[in-house]
């Protein structure tokens, strides 16, 4: 049987795991350098890792503990929080380079969307085929933002200098540099509004099958938590209205 800790320094609580061992491993990256309203993204990662204990560890889909199986080992926090966002990235590359030749399936746990292009080399490199699943609120696409190309609003075109398909779902606010650079790259049909997605559940059905067949075999997830309904999950940098929910 596992045994838990309180108030761990490890996901879930888990004792006795071991990075050797470890399939999976869980990076904590604090970085709140870019964020341009609500700030304390950087706080995210042990946040989540505080509240982690409070989650069952079984898992109702594959009916078992995954993590007995496949190992959780939770990594001390990269220590980027005060660096600029080139530095940020360097250093999270090098870093998530090393767990990938390790053999590490790597979840990452910011902190601010500007960080996703940071694993980007690294993935590319082992998977040529790579595609992203962003769940966001924003296309994050915009060429630069506040004086640096490396902003949190920024994430997903710098994500699109390292792969050729993107999907983005719950996007509700673009800007108008955006939208020209949706229309020149015709990425349109690659955007999925709350709306697009679907209202009912037919509609939401049709769209998933639809989301799936757009992305390859080697998928890269994304969340942005501001991807939901701010009735639902108000503590974001940028929350904007209309969102989705947790059963979408």
């Amino acid at each position: 049987m596992y045994q838990r800790t309180k108030y761990p320094k490890n996901f879930g609580g888990l004792t006795g795991q071991t990075y050797k061992e470890a399939k999976a491993v869980v990076l904590p990256v604090p970085y709140d350098k870019t964020s341009s309203y609500g700030k304390g993204a950087d706080l995210g990662p042990k946040a989540v890792i505080d509240a982690s204990p409070q989650i069952e560890l079984y898992d109702r889909e594959f009916d078992c503990e995954a993590y007995e199986k496949y190992g959780i080992f939770t990594l001390p926090q990269l220590p980027v929080s005060k660096l600029v966002p080139e530095k940020m990235l360097k250093t999270l590359e090098k870093k998530y380079s090393e767990l990938l030749q390790d053999g590490k399936f790597v979840g990452v746990l910011g902190g601010e969307h500007s960080i996703t292009p940071g694993v980007m080399p690294a993935l590319k490199k082992k998977y040529p085929n790579l595609s992203i699943l962003q769940w966001d609120a924003h296309g994050d696409l915009r060429d630069s933002y506040e004086g640096t190309k490396n902003s949190h609003a920024c994430a997903m075109r710098r994500c699109y200098d390292h792969v050729d398909k993107i999907v983005q779902v719950g996007i509700r606010s673009i800007c108008q540099d955006e939208a020209i650079y949706i229309k020149e790259k015709k990425i349109a049909d690659n955007i999925f509004s709350p709306r697009r997605f679907g209202l009912d559940q037919a509609t939401k059905a049709k769209s998933i099958k639809e989301i799936v067949s757009k992305l390859s075999n080697d998928v890269y997830i994304t969340i942005d938590l501001d991807g939901f309904d701010p009735s639902i999950l108000p503590a974001t940098g940028t929350p904007e209205p209309g969102g989705l929910g947790w059963y979408d």
